[in-house]
Parts: structure tokens; C-alpha cells; sequence
């Protein structure tokens, strides 16, 4: 995905480093990523989701807190929502990992354009990261700040800092919340037990959802975690999301562009809807998409199942519902005794057709026949050209 370098200030006048990740296709919303405690923007998880919410249409500003008092990165997520909606547009989509969640949570209410807010592995109480450094706080609260060692490198917490944790009152936040509120978390994160996951979600009012992370890591380390939480994220927002139906960058026909991931990953977009397509991972691929002969798969079926419809309707016929399965190989020439080509291999698409409802047989075999002239199928059957150029 592109990447912007951006840099803005906070209510405080102190810059802000930021990148904006943005789809290679039409942008549907912009979401706001705040980092976790020890992390950073460029962080394995921050880069992940937003790059993977980038890949689902979702320009997504990550930044670098300007410090670590938590009421400071509140305003710092104000100030980051500020810049978009002067610069871009306001950001509808609030996501927050860790202790980014917790003040995601606590600046929800101050961001009104934000219709969906997202935590994932963030504590309830914000005073439960005071656990990474509990053997120093007698130090810190004795001497007024100290030196501590997270995730492997220093950091300097003051007794200021503990006290804003504790000045912070999460269960009225999050009940006075009023937004769809989606919470991300792993029953084997060891860092922020899963016990607050629930305390969260049942302080929260609905409409609510809570979306188990099984396999990842409190810090998404596997850029696989990163793509489903972004993916589940992507979906369950766009319930919410004000999306015109009047795309102005809407394309006619359709538009395949590299998703900027992986070797292979596509971004399509078909007027204003959009697609993902990729290849397995034993060709190379991440297989965070169907691959194009499934599309072309995907499109042959859809398009016999829609032909038999409308015949069944114009006939009044009783038929539920169809459903097509569809298979792709190649086989030896030889095997086809209707096909002209005799040597070497074909392509072969095997059809099966469901057809559920109280039809007679010879209803059934007049609709077989008729999957046989959805346009697709003709098109497929047809000389095709396809004049390619430079843009």
C-alpha cells in the first residue's frame, strides 16, 4: 500500500511523526491506529493493520505519541483526528492496540465522526501497564520518576505518569461510549489477560462484538493475526461507515491494482465494489485473497445460477433455489470426444448444478440446458479479443 510521511503538531505545539497508509484504489473511509505501549507507529502490529486496512479500502493514519503520560496521548488522538479532517476527511473508524486502546476508548467521545471503534489486546483499566515495571514502583514513587526496561529498551516513567493512570476512570468512558464498539483479543495473551477483554465488553453498551484472536500473540507478530484482525475490522466497520453510494471515484468496468503486500496480492475494484485476489501460499502467494481462475470460476457459476433464475421466474416455475459447483483442470484433448482440438491438453471446467424446489424432470433437464446459455458461458465459448496497451 502507499505510504504518506506526515508530521503535524498536538494541542501542545510538539510534532508529531505520522505515516498514512492508503489503498491503491478509491479510499472509502480513514481510520485512526494508536500504538501500544511500548510500541511505535512503525511496529510490526501498527504497520500490519494499517497497511492491511489500507488493502481494504481504509486510509489509516498510525503516529508516535508525543510521551507517555496516557491523558497526553488522548490529546494527541484528538489532534491526529483534527489533522485528517482538515487535511483528508475525519476518520469513522477508531482502532487501538494495547494502551492505544485505552485512550482510543477515552477519546471516542471527542472524535464525533468516529461511527466504530475497535480495541485490540488493550487493558480495561489503564493503570494495569504499571504492571510491566511493579518492581520499580517504590523507586518511582519514592524518587518522583526512574528508569525502567520495556520490551528490551529504557524508558523513563515518572510518579506523574502512575498518577494520571490512576486518575482515569475507564468504566464510565467506555458505558458513556455510545458507539459500535469491536473488541480484538487472545485468550493466550500473557501480557494483558483476557479477563479484561470481558471487563470491557461488559461495560460497553450496545451494539457490542468481541472477536477471539485463538492462535496470535499480544503483539501480532504474525503478520497473519495482523491481516485478520484488519479483515474482521474492514467488514464489521463497514456496517457503520457513511460510504456515498455515489462513489465519484467509482471506475467503469473494472480496475486490478497491486496491493503493495506480498508477491501477488491484488486490489479490484468493480465500479464502487471492491475485491481482493491473490495466489495460495505453495505458488508464492499469502492466499489472502481468492486466485484469478477461482474468479473466473466465481463468475461462470454466478452467472448460470442468475440465467436459470430469471428463466424459472418468466416460467413461473417452482424452483427454491439453485447453487453451482465449479472445477477447473486441464486435461489430455483425447479425453473430449466433442472438443475439435486432439492433442496436447484443454482446459476444463466441470459444472454441477443444485436445484432445490418441487420441479418436475422435465423442468429440471429445460434448465440445465438453459445454464448452458448464460452469457458468460457464451462469452467463454466465443472468439474473445483483447486489445492490450500501454496507459
Amino acid at each position: 500500500m502507499p505510504t504518506e510521511t506526515i508530521r503535524f503538531a498536538n494541542a501542545r505545539g510538539a510534532a508529531i511523526s505520522a505515516r498514512l497508509d492508503t489503498p491503491a484504489g478509491p479510499t472509502r473511509a480513514y481510520a485512526l491506529f494508536a500504538h501500544c505501549f511500548t510500541c511505535s507507529k512503525d511496529s510490526k502490529a501498527a504497520a500490519y493493520v494499517s497497511q492491511a486496512l489500507a488493502g481494504q479500502g481504509v486510509a489509516t493514519l498510525r503516529f508516535d505519541f508525543s510521551g507517555l503520560e496516557f491523558t497526553s496521548n488522548v490529546e494527541d488522538l484528538i489532534a491526529a483526528a483534527a489533522w485528517l479532517r482538515e487535511q483528508r476527511a475525519a476518520p469513522q473508524i477508531l482502532a487501538g492496540h494495547s494502551l492505544g486502546g485505552a485512550a482510543v476508548l477515552a477519546a471516542a467521545g471527542r472524535i464525533p465522526e468516529a461511527r466504530a471503534v475497535a480495541t485490540i489486546g488493550s487493558p480495561f483499566d489503564p493503570s494495569h501497564v504499571s504492571h510491566l515495571f511493579s518492581s520499580s514502583i517504590p523507586e518511582i514513587e519514592s524518587r518522583g520518576e526512574t528508569e525502567v526496561n520495556l520490551g528490551g529498551r529504557p524508558v523513563r516513567i515518572s510518579k506523574q505518569f502512575l498518577d494520571d493512570l490512576k486518575a482515569q476512570k475507564a468504566a464510565e468512558a467506555i458505558g458513556a461510549l455510545r458507539k459500535p464498539l469491536l473488541v480484538f483479543h487472545s485468550p493466550r495473551d500473557t501480557i494483558v489477560d483476557i479477563e479484561n477483554a470481558s471487563k470491557i465488553f461488559l461495560a460497553a453498551k450496545h451494539p457490542k462484538s468481541f472477536v477471539s484472536l485463538d492462535r496470535a500473540d499480544h503483539l501480532l507478530t504474525r503478520h497473519e493475526d495482523a491481516q485478520y484482525v484488519a479483515t474482521v475490522l474492514a467488514a464489521w466497520a463497514s456496517r457503520y461507515m457513511d460510504v456515498s453510494t455515489e462513489d465519484p471515484q467509482a471506475v467503469a468496468g473494472v480496475r486490478v491494482v497491486e496491493a503493495g503486500e506480498g508477491r501477488f496480492a491484488q486490489i479490484i475494484q468493480a465500479g464502487r465494489h471492491r475485491l481482493r485476489a491473490d495466489e495460495p501460499a505453495s505458488v508464492g502467494g499469502d492466499d489472502s485473497g481468492p486466485g484469478p481462475y477461482d474468479f473466473l470460476l466465481a463468475a461462470l457459476g454466478a452467472c448460470t445460477s442468475m440465467t436459470v433464475r430469471m428463466y424459472a421466474e418468466q416460467k413461473k416455475w417452482p424452483l427454491a433455489r439453485v447453487s453451482v459447483e465449479l472445477k477447473h483442470d486441464k486435461v489430455h484433448a483425447t479425453d473430449c470426444a466433442e472438443c475439435e482440438t486432439k492433442q496436447g491438453r484443454i482446459d476444463q471446467i466441470e459444472r454441477v448444478l443444485t436445484l432445490e424446489g418441487n420441479l418436475d424432470e422435465a423442468q429440471r433437464q429445460r434448465l440445465l440446458e438453459i445454464a448452458n446459455k448464460c452469457p458468460v458461458h457464451r462469452t467463454l465459448h466465443s472468439e474473445v479479443w483483447i486489445p492490450t496497451r500501454l496507459a
